[in-house]
């Protein structure tokens, strides 16, 4: 097996007498000593640089693969796997290997300007890592390096999440709320067991026996790894994905297709903690052969958690409604968060499941491999095991066994569920239920039951995904690229740090909460949601950047952007007075003040929904974009989901209710933000420093994005108050739009586009590929044209045709996506830190505001570009970051704002639609596309008493 010690392989196959997986014909030995076992292949794999044969590919994606599948040799196409998606050789290796930002990507230009800020940091960072004992928000002393190996994740939303790469290993764990692990074979660091490997018996004899892992640990080394990588491809296309396996010399073909039960407007199946793993394998040869799997796996991940021991295993049987499950429960009670795994399988007539229940991962595994090679079948001794001594690791594995006839195909079913219905974040306050535990229970004995529950309903599951994806899949007018990015994106729903909590209604402040009627009702029903800005940007619910992602949310479960909402309306209403320090100023500045939209809803190593604002690097109370988004995102949400009880909730926080007022006072939200309209012209100015979502980027006067975002909000005041019956408000706000108006085109319009901002600095003409963001609120609001138009078509268009031209063909030869801000001339703006990076979810935005004004292709080419980068160049599937340069480097993997692609969705909806003045209610998505009614239609039981 190449550089591993043949003495220690199990099948004592001495490396001479090993094979190529290229196509020669294979040699076979037979062992001494194995019991009952004759003729047992084990396969070597050549690297990509060895002579190997030229030829077709035999399984590329017609539509869509490219040199991902370049490197394939085999034939399979696997077992009912769909032609859209991501697909990918599992011995293809990406070329170009980029490294995360750090402080040497920063010119001396920008550094100079940052000094202060870098000095503040790393203060803030040695105190918080070296005297608290605590992790960053956001490390950038240590960022997460680059890991070209991501796939599909497994569980729900919001139970936690483990992500299985596209090369066979678990490699990503999310727990613990919001707190990531990065585990797989580096070096020689332990390898985390949970593999799953195949043994092939022909006449009563093992003739084939493999790890389907391309791995070769430092433990386990009895076992066979090393699976040769050019017979096989992995398919994702979220929640499903596909491996295909073609083991050579055995005509045997192997799909082991993964499930996850992601169903849109699904509010209890969705939050499951589950997995499921269906393995569909096809003899293509003339004699009959027996075919088991087995399911390995750690209890514990080998870290920090398991060393106090105390971890046991123990094997289970569950019968219910005629159907039956077996497998194994690994039990985890270290604390704080104690929870239980289960590996499991179907029972049925045609299979047989047995299992050992524990061994020592970190050993040879020779007793486990041969009783495997022994008869394809494990021992399955009764009982529980020992509780672990400190610092021993163990684990456990499951195996299903089955006839294959000749030609003939069977079906092996497994599932992984893992049980942690309690949860304390990072400072251990108070205690929290996950959404799951509604539906089985707070006790900590679920997985059973999650287990049968799983291979029961796969099917059902697997029906509604279909019914959900095709209408996307079977549409030919739709490019394939977009067809795997609009929905491997979703990705980022579960993976984020997701969690979805039941909320107790005691729990719920009632002096804050009295005025929204259907607050505590909806937290009741629907529980409580929040995901991370990113999986290295460790905040929940950061709001500038869900401005963008939403979309995702309020097409599939508007119920969760509703509940998101009402949380967000609850802690603007709120305040914390204590003073801290602001890292890029340095000024001592209040947490949080009343009235203002809050950055982002807490750390889960702190205590988020408590104490909101984990992010100070900038004093966001004077940002002038949160309190802007919340009113067009409250627009928006009623918009399509026509909840009225919603909007008549939200409509006095837009305008500013004082916690303790009887009555609201015309502002609030809106009126905390007319400060920023220093000379009373109708248009917001920005403070000359970067006090928007472009967090590095400053911004002087008025400006394309906040101005742009100003209008569309005060545009959607007026229509809010014209639906809630308040005539003044409606006044008030149209002359502050028609005024705003009249500024924003005489200051910024240059017959082009509108400038960045209006200060004196060279920069100020910079195009921005942002600046229609309002436009496409609007849009997306059913406003924006007609008697409702804020911005002039022509401009928006022309303006949209110019970062077509200049930010997206005229930067990296057009194949890259939008760059944030391009000079006039062609070249980009470097005169930030931020303004030359592309942002893949700002990018999915300006497609989506491009085919609202008719410009789809170019929408599409635009897109497509950042989709081509991250998931075909960089090789950064399932963790598409923030941001990437032209060259060398990346910002924040597995990020929130890319989820914006369900905006180009909506927007082609919209489209198809616009002929159709009915309200209209898409199949199989409740969303609807056009309002229930007219602004100015009578609304009296919106109106605020």
């Amino acid at each position: 097996m190449g550089t591993q010690d043949p003495g220690n392989m199990g099948t004592g196959v001495p490396a001479s007498e090993q094979i190529s997986c290229a196509k020669e014909d294979p040699q076979v030995y037979c062992p001494e000593e194995t019991g009952g076992t004759k003729d047992v292949q084990v396969t070597d794999c050549k690297s990509p640089e060895d002579n190997r044969p030229q030829k077709e590919t035999g399984c590329c994606n017609p539509e869509d693969s490219g040199q991902l599948m370049a490197s394939y040799e085999g034939k399979a196409m696997g077992y009912q796997v769909p032609p859209f998606g991501w697909r990918i050789c599992l011995a293809h290796e990406f070329t170009e290997k980029r490294k995360p930002f750090q402080a040497n990507n920063v010119s001396l230009r920008n550094m100079i300007k940052h000094i202060g800020m870098g000095l503040r940091y790393l203060q803030w960072w040695y105190r918080k890592t070296q005297v608290e004992k605590k992790t960053p928000f956001i490390d950038m002393i240590n960022s997460v390096p680059l890991r070209q190996i991501y796939g599909c994740p497994l569980g729900g939303i919001g139970g936690g999440t483990i992500t299985r790469g596209w090369r066979g290993q678990f490699c990503r764990w999310q727990l613990n709320p919001g707190m990531y692990q990065h585990r797989t074979v580096i070096a020689d660091q332990p390898i985390c067991p949970l593999k799953f490997t195949v043994c092939l018996r022909r006449e009563g004899q093992t003739v084939y026996q493999q790890v389907l892992s391309l791995e070769r640990p430092s433990v386990l080394r009895s076992w066979n790894w090393g699976l040769c990588g050019y017979f096989a491809f992995y398919h994702a296309l979220y929640p499903r994905a596909w491996t295909v396996y073609q083991l050579p010399g055995q005509n045997v073909t192997l799909t082991c297709r993964q499930i996850t039960p992601i169903l849109p407007h699904d509010y209890q199946d969705s939050s499951l903690p589950v997995g499921v793993f269906v393995w569909d394998v096809e003899n293509e040869g003339d004699e009959a052969l027996d075919v088991s799997i087995m399911f390995s796996m750690r209890n514990g991940l080998g870290g920090g958690d398991d060393a106090p021991g105390g971890l046991w295993n123990e094997p289970f049987c569950l019968e219910h409604g005629g159907e039956t499950v077996q497998g194994l429960l690994l039990h985890h009670p270290t604390l704080p968060n104690p929870y239980t795994m289960a590996v499991a399988a179907r029972v049925t007539a045609d299979t047989t499941v047995t299992h050992i229940t524990a061994f020592d991962p970190d050993s040879t595994g020779q007793q486990v491999w041969q009783d495997l090679l022994q008869d394809g079948q494990l021992d399955s001794p009764a009982g529980q095991s020992t509780p672990t001594q400190k610092g021993v690791g163990i684990a456990g594995a499951v195996c299903v066994s089955s006839k294959l006839e000749p030609r003939g195909q069977c079906r092996l079913e497994f599932s992984l569920a893992w049980d942690m219905p309690r949860i304390l974040f990072g400072a251990k306050g108070q205690v929290h239920y996950r959404r799951y535990t509604r539906f089985f229970g707070q006790d900590g004995d679920a997985a059973p039951a999650l287990s049968h529950y799983a291979l029961c309903r796969y099917t059902e599951w697997e029906e509604r995904i279909s019914a959900w994806q095709s209408p996307v899949l079977d549409d030919r007018s739709l490019p394939a690229w977009y067809k795997s990015a609009l929905f491997n994106e979703l990705y980022f729903l579960a993976d984020g740090g997701t969690v979805w909590l039941e909320v107790r209604e005691d729990s719920l402040p009632e002096e804050l909460g009295r005025n929204m009627c259907h607050l505590c009702p909806t937290l009741r029903d629907y529980g409580r949601f929040g995901y991370l800005e990113g999986q290295e940007y460790r905040m929940y619910n950061t709001y500038d950047v869900h401005f963008y992602a939403s979309f995702a949310l309020i097409m599939l479960w508007p119920k969760l952007e509703l509940s998101l909402q009402y949380d967000m309306a609850l802690a603007t209403l709120r305040e914390d007075l204590t003073r801290r320090r602001y890292l890029m100023s340095g000024v001592m500045a209040p947490v949080k003040r009343r009235n203002v939209i809050p950055h982002d809803i807490g750390d889960p190593d702190d205590e988020p929904w408590l104490r909101v604002n984990a992010y100070l690097i900038h004093d966001t109370a004077d940002w002038k974009d949160l309190n802007l988004k919340f009113v067009l995102q409250v627009y928006r949400d009623y918009y399509l989901t026509g909840d009225q009880n919603f909007l008549k909730d939200m409509w006095p926080v837009c305008l500013v209710r004082d916690a303790h007022a009887v009555t609201s006072v015309p502002g609030a939200v809106m009126e905390s933000e007319m400060k920023f309209d220093k000379d009373h012209d109708g248009l917001i100015e920005n403070g000359g420093y970067a006090d928007q979502t472009y967090d590095g980027w400053v911004t002087t006067g008025p400006s394309a994005y906040c101005g742009g975002l100003w209008l569309a909000a005060v545009a959607v005041m007026v229509q809010m108050a014209a639906l809630c019956g308040a005539q003044d408000i409606q006044d008030k706000f149209s002359s502050i739009l028609h005024r705003g108006q009249e500024a924003y085109e005489r200051l910024l319009w240059n017959g082009r586009y509108y400038n960045y901002d209006s200060s004196s600095q060279p920069q100020s003409r910079s195009v921005m590929s942002d600046q229609c963001a309002g436009q496409w609120f609007l849009k997306a609001c059913g406003l924006g044209e007609g008697e409702t138009e804020v911005f002039p078509t022509p401009h928006v268009v022309r303006a949209l045709q110019t970062i077509f031209e200049l930010n997206v063909q005229a930067f990296a030869g057009g194949a890259m996506g939008a760059v944030n801000g391009m000079q006039p001339h062609g070249v980009p703006d470097k005169s930030s830190v931020q303004s030359d990076e592309v942002w893949v979810g700002v990018v999915y935005g300006l497609a989506a505001t491009m085919i609202q004004e008719g410009l789809t292709w170019e929408g599409f080419q635009t897109a497509e570009g950042c989709y081509r980068t991250v998931w075909e160049r960089l090789g950064l599937a399932f963790q598409t970051p923030e941001a990437y340069c032209q060259q060398r480097v990346f910002r924040s993997l597995a990020y929130m704002r890319p989820l914006s692609i369900w905006a180009m969705q909506l927007a082609l909806q919209q489209q198809q639609h616009k002929k159709d003045s009915r309200p209209k209610v898409e199949q199989g998505t409740g969303l609807r596309t056009g309002p229930m009614f007219g602004p100015k239609e009578a609304m009296a039981n919106v109106s605020p008493e």
